[in-house]
Parts: C-alpha cells; structure tokens; sequence
C-alpha cells in the first residue's frame, strides 16, 4: 500500500474537499476547501473527480514523502516553485499549477505561500480514509474527518488508493487566471433594511481591511462603522456561506467555510459562490471590496465561471525540461536510478 507520508505539516495542512451538505439543520458546518476553484484545478491535473480529497496548505508550506509506491500529486493554488528531492539528493524545481509524480522515497516540499496563502495537493485516486457524513473534509473544531479530525502533523502517514508508475510532469505555460483579487460580488441582504440606506452604501463603496481575526470560519474587516436601524440583534436564523454579519462593532464578518449553522447578528450582504474561493485567498492586510448584484446575475456569473473552470482542461500540457534535464527518463521508473547515478558520478 502506498502512503503519503507528511515530512513538514507548515502551519495548518489538513485534508478537504467541497465539505459535507445536507447537515446543517444539525448544526454541522459544511467546511471543506476555502479555495474550491484551486482544489478543483489541482484534482484536474490528475485526473481526478473534481470532489476528490486532497491536502489544503495555509501560509506555511507542507513537505511530503511518498512511503510503499509512486504517487502522482497535483499541485495548484500558487504560482510558487516547489522542490523535488529525489533519492539520492538530486533536486529538481517544480512549478505552481502543475501535476508530476513523486517516486517512492523521494519528497516534495512546496513553495513559499507569497502570493497566496492557501495552496493544494491533489493524490491521485485520493486518500484511503473514512469518510464522515460523505465528506473527507477535516472540521478541526469538532474533531471529525480527514485524517483524525484534525490538522497534519510530521510523521503521519496517510494511505492512498492506488500508486502511480511514474509518468512525465504536466501543466499549465501560465498560472491559471483565477483572480484572487477582483472585487467581491454580493446580493445584498437578507437584513439590508437593518441598516442605514448610508450604511449600505457605505459598506459598497469602502475600502475594507482584512484584520488579523482571519481564519477557517470567517474574515473580520476594518473600515468605517456601519450603523444598525434599531439595534445588532435579531432572530437567530440560519447562516449561507459568504453570509456577511454586522455585530455591535459596525465592523462586518464575512463566514467562510467553517462557519457556525446560526447566528443572531443582522446579515447586510451575502458574497456570490463564484468570488467564495477569491475569499479563501485573503490574508490579514489584504484589501476587499464589494459589487452589489442581483440573484439572477449572480446565477450566471455561477455558469459562466463553471464553464470556464471547465475550459481550463484544454490548457494542460507536457511540462518544458527544466534546467536541460529530461523530464521524460527522468520520470521513467527504469531510468530514475540511472539518473541519480549519473549525476553522482
């Protein structure tokens, strides 16, 4: 059995996919990738089903080893070389947006997190985990799924459904246009009448900070105070992701995936599922702004990503060698011993 074996965990690396539906009237949150679309692209790479668990890497980079056979990884969610360190000791860079097989006993350590803080490692065929509710999502904060319940730790050791002989690096000749940083589309409500006409507009046309409350379950923002008509509290009632909450403070929270089910805080806006994954590549500093649209703009801006999200197999390509080297006998499981040998000599 071959297994991906966790050499560097980096700050936070856990195991998602789109999390798990149908369970929050339970109060179970839905979790799953903070950057679907980058999840997405990186199990596209191995040709894997779009929902396909995989590790999710915030700010700090993981460092993996394959343990019992080859594994194919899919690495997407950074522009950021990576490094592959064969046995041996022999090094080779390996770019954002690509996918490239891991021999067994080589590591991969991924890339600096400069541009984006949230990076991915698809496996091909996935882990071989158990599933809870249908998900192989990890909800740290109640301790279930992914491996453990809770977040990777060095020497944890994950098996996988199959290995992979190993087989030429592929990729995209530019990163993906995924746009972290377009302006956030919301459809105002459902408790837009619980603020100031002003404060609406105010919430549309500032400049909002993220702060250093930035995690899983929701963004904190900083910039002008917004007021509330009659008060900050109402009817608890269930909380959508990209729900964007107004507590006392005036100062708005945008809930991400491991959002809590219900809340009693007035919602001015809720974000577009289109631009939730833009969100999940925000970190404190960064700068958000909204765009009002209505439902049925929002439903099409949704089709129309969908079909460009499905575009983006066509860009696959066979990877340039790197340095001078031939990736094709480099990847070839005869020549990699010869390889390294060679390079020794």
């Amino acid at each position: 059995m071959a297994l991906l074996k966790i050499i560097e965990p980096g700050l936070l690396t856990t195991i998602q996919d789109h999390g798990r539906t149908g369970f929050q009237k339970l109060g179970v949150p839905v979790a799953g990738a903070l950057d679907r679309d980058a999840l997405d692209v990186a199990n596209m790479l191995v040709a894997n089903p779009a929902n396909t668990g995989g590790l999710e890497m915030r700010y700090v980079p993981a460092s993996v080893e394959a343990v019992g056979g080859p594994i194919r990884l899919g690495y997407a969610g950074t522009a950021q070389e990576g490094i592959l360190t064969l046995p041996g000791g022999r090094t080779l860079p390996i770019p954002g947006w690509s996918a490239f097989s891991l021999p067994e006993g080589a590591v991969f350590s991924a890339g600096a997190f400069t541009d984006r803080p949230t990076g991915y490692l698809a496996i091909k065929g996935g882990f071989d985990i158990p599933s809870v509710m249908g998900s192989l999502s990890t909800y740290m904060s109640s301790a279930f799924g992914g491996f453990e319940g809770r977040k990777l730790a060095a020497g944890d050791e994950i098996p996988i459904l199959r290995s992979e002989e190993p087989s030429s690096p592929i990729g995209f000749p530019t990163a993906p246009s995924l746009d972290p940083d377009r302006r956030i589309r919301v459809v105002l409500g459902p408790q837009e009448e619980a603020f100031t006409p002003e404060s609406v507009d105010r919430f549309l046309k500032a400049d909002w900070h993220v702060t250093q409350d930035a995690d899983r379950m929701g963004l904190r923002l900083e910039g002008p105070k917004l007021d509330h008509v009659s008060g900050f509290n109402i009817t608890s009632d269930g909380i959508a992701s990209g729900s964007i909450q107004v507590p006392g403070t005036g100062k708005p929270i945008i809930l991400l995936v491991d959002r809590h089910t219900s809340g009693g805080y007035p919602k001015i806006a809720t974000v577009i599922s289109t631009d939730m994954p833009a969100l999940g590549q925000k970190k404190p500093g960064d700068i958000v702004r909204f765009d009002a649209v209505d439902v049925e703009q929002a439903v099409e801006i949704r089709r129309e990503w969908n079909a460009f999200i499905v575009s983006l197999a066509k860009l696959i390509e066979p990877l340039k060698p790197a340095g001078g080297v031939d990736l094709d006998a480099l990847y070839s499981h005869e020549l990699i011993t010869a390889f390294i040998q060679g390079a020794e000599d």
